[in-house]
């Protein structure tokens, strides 16, 4: 890039329709005045020359910007000069980075209005010596000052006439810009120089004369200027609007943000307030509490400075009374006589005794301490008073949120919040206003308001309970403001109302007829071609293998139907007319039943369920019979098809009542009858149904064997559903724990597995 001139006169002739397109100016462009600052270069501080135009649409000279490339060190970015923006140099340098056109033009404009306008006489540029006088008028075509002689000739010209002519007084300048068009409107091939360049070849990107686009471009993709010019205003004009719409937005940004300051202005004075009203208030009552306890000791120090006053008193009186006594018994042996001491009987001895036996009855020692005991807990305090109160500095922005991807109609749908301080860190109280709605997109659905639960240490668990289907909403504020990624899109989904494609496609080899789905999440298929059970896990992988064809104990034919209770698989053996029971790990158990129509016995079996009194139900097939039995094969309840109108039953659903639903294959209805058997009401058209599910709100699921589809209805029989697509579907189950639905797909040696929501 170096190495190669990038400003001469002429530019290099880019392909076969390329346009030299002239861009010179001279020296008499640069006037002693300096030009306007619109049209002078930021980093030469001079008029523009082939100003170049950046991505964030400050405009450079060329040389300027490939010196500030060369100035930055790598060609590859450079900041703008005027807003720092990082712009990234496109392949080829300098050359591809788009004209500035209109301030070229603005430039050459200015030039000629300086150089026509400047005072003295001006000779005319278009004789050889100018001998003929001083020019009169411009040719705002030829871009040439002319003489009145030169401007004759162009007034008689047939090429010339139509140039437009100005004065060259300040009144008729003022008219040049109008006049005039940049020399980049023209073509700059020999012999097109003054043939204006009116189309764009959409195939080389360029700008070319008529003569230019009838030969250099020819069958090439051309269109007249103004139309792509039209759709380029276009463009840009939307851009605008977007741009205008943007700059409405930011603006009520910055207005919100500008309150936002305000509020935090606001909000600090009150806290403020509130902390110096509470700590003042603390102190206060702290002073108080002071005066109290000092009241407390003061009382208390009289009360036992007093008690010991009267103790004393007391003993002091005793001290003088026991002192008299001894001073006169002391002067009574030394004085009196025999006939004296005789005389006095025993009264001395009396009451000396009666003194002395006062004294026993006092306490000789003081009956109070000296000690003034006082409990203050002053460490606990401390404690307390150092972590009381906190300040809330949660930040909306930053704090987050967690979910299901979709929610269901009508089922309990959680959102766990975590608040955030302005430092994105977890914010450890609680108390803050969370709030939150689903709001449908559609107007025919309910605004759904969220329960929130405050946890106390800035986690909250929202509530909500969608109640129609469809795209949805979802807002979660947190003072008044949206956390992090709200609102968002929720789908909100209506049971079985997506099922369509099976999400996963389980091979099965051996014609897999009934189904049953263990606790462990294991998926039991039993194949009536095969006669045995495959045991799959949840991943589609085959662990093993249950039992063999023929007749003896844990042998099949014909294996139909499938049921599992705790450990306890029952298996309808269709043509071994019996109802076998076998450990989940495939150890045999029982066998009920033999062929036959009489009470125990079956023909062709291919349903079993255990209902919540642990009593058998088999759909009895040949017989058109539904039997039930107790675990020992005792036969309680028969519900004759003949009577109640259904043939060949082959299978059997509960509903959340216990209600006993026969799908038949004989039949176009679901057979609905009460655990005792009494008939109760029919739904559904449906064509050889071959086996039935109930969810627990009493959706039913039924296969129609005959149309290879599956038909859904509602908890009053209303069919909302049909997926097609199956091949000899035959058993059909119900997985609560994932939401799916698991299809014996028999004809294709298939299990299906579909997504209920």
């Amino acid at each position: 890039m170096s190495g190669q001139p990038l400003f001469d006169e002429y530019e290099t002739h880019r392909g076969l329709g390329g346009v030299l397109k002239r861009f010179k100016q001279d020296d008499s462009f640069a006037p002693d005045v300096p030009f306007p600052p619109h049209i002078t270069c930021q980093l030469c501080s001079k008029p523009y020359k082939e100003p170049r135009i950046l991505p964030c649409l400050h405009s450079f000279c060329g040389q300027c910007l490939h010196k500030e490339i060369e100035r930055s060190g790598t060609k590859q970015i450079m900041e703008c000069p005027t807003c720092q923006r990082s712009i990234t140099i496109p392949e080829g340098g300098v050359h591809v980075i788009p004209r500035n056109l209109h301030l070229g033009f603005e430039v050459e404009v200015a030039g000629y209005m300086s150089k026509i306008g400047s005072d003295g006489e001006k000779s005319c540029d278009a004789c050889i010596d100018g001998s003929t006088g001083p020019a009169v008028v411009f040719c705002c075509t030829c871009h040439e000052l002319l003489c009145s002689s030169c401007h004759e000739y162009h007034k008689r010209s047939r090429k010339l006439s139509s140039h437009p002519i100005v004065g060259l007084d300040k009144e008729s300048l003022k008219l040049l810009r109008s006049f005039m068009k940049p020399t980049e409107c023209f073509c700059s091939l020999p012999h097109h120089e003054k043939e204006e360049l009116k189309f764009y070849c959409e195939t080389c990107h360029l700008l070319t004369c008529r003569d230019c686009a009838l030969v250099l471009h020819k069958d090439h993709k051309i269109d007249e200027m103004c139309n792509i010019a039209k759709v380029h205003r276009e463009a840009i004009r939307e851009a605008l609007l977007f741009a205008q719409d943007m700059i409405i937005s930011l603006t009520r940004a910055i207005h919100a943000n500008d309150k936002m300051a305000e509020g935090i202005e606001t909000s600090r004075d009150n806290t403020t307030l509130i902390i110096t009203q509470a700590f003042e208030q603390l102190h206060q009552t702290i002073e108080d509490r002071k005066k109290r306890l000092l009241s407390e000791m003061a009382a208390t120090s009289v009360f036992k400075t007093t008690y010991l006053t009267l103790q004393k008193e007391q003993l002091m009186k005793m001290q003088d009374e026991i002192g008299h006594y001894t001073e006169m018994t002391s002067h009574i042996l030394q004085t009196y006589t025999d006939h004296e001491m005789i005389a006095l009987g025993d009264l001395l001895p009396n009451e000396l005794k009666a003194t002395l036996k006062k004294v026993e009855n006092v306490s000789l020692t003081p009956n109070q301490t000296s000690n003034i005991h006082v409990s203050l807990h002053t460490d606990s305090l401390i404690k307390e008073i150092s972590i009381f109160g906190h300040v809330m500095d949660s930040s909306p922005s930053q704090s987050t949120w967690s979910s299901e991807s979709v929610a269901k109609v009508k089922e309990m749908y959680c959102v766990k919040v975590e608040s955030m301080n302005s430092k994105g860190e977890r914010y450890p109280y609680g108390g803050l206003k969370v709030t939150a709605e689903l709001r449908p997109k559609s107007h025919d659905g309910a605004v759904v308001t969220g329960q929130v639960n405050d946890h106390g240490d800035g986690t909250y668990t929202i509530t909500l309970t969608p109640q129609t289907a469809g795209p949805h909403q979802l807002l979660i504020t947190m003072d008044g403001q949206h956390i992090q990624k709200s609102p968002c899109d929720l789908d909100v989904r209506m049971k079985y109302s997506t099922l369509c494609n099976p999400e996963q496609v389980i091979s099965c080899k051996g014609g897999p007829a009934g189904i049953a789905i263990h606790d462990s999440g294991d998926i039991y298929v039993a194949c009536w071609d095969d006669n045995c059970i495959h045991v799959f896990d949840q991943a589609g992988q085959q662990k093993r293998t249950i039992g063999s064809g023929g007749s003896g104990d844990g042998q099949f034919n014909h294996p139909r139907g499938l049921f599992i209770k705790g450990d306890v698989i029952y298996v309808a053996d269709c043509w071994n007319h019996c109802i076998q029971k076998l450990t989940t790990g495939g150890q045999f158990l029982q066998t009920l039943g033999q062929h036959g129509s009489r009470q125990g016995q079956f023909n062709y079996p291919t349903s079993v369920i255990v209902d919540q009194r642990d009593r058998l139900i088999v759909a009895d097939s040949s017989n058109h019979r539904v039997v039930i039995l107790d675990q020992a094969g005792t036969e309680l309840l028969t519900i004759n098809g003949h009577v109640s109108g259904f043939q060949s039953p082959y299978g059997i659903a509960l509903d959340p009542d216990g209600n006993i639903h026969v799908a038949t294959s004989g039949s176009n209805t679901i057979k609905v009858f009460t655990p005792e058997g009494t008939y109760s009401r029919s739904y559904g058209d449906v064509k050889a149904a071959s086996g039935i599910v109930i969810d627990e709100e009493g959706y039913s699921v039924v296969n129609e064997c005959t149309c290879n589809c599956l038909s859904i209805f509602d908890p009053l029989g209303n069919k909302i559903n049909t997926v097609g697509g199956l091949n000899g579907p035959r058993g059909v189950i119900l997985d609560a724990r994932s939401d799916s639905l698991y299809v014996a797909n028999c004809g294709a040696d298939t299990v299906l597995k579909y997504s209920v929501y």
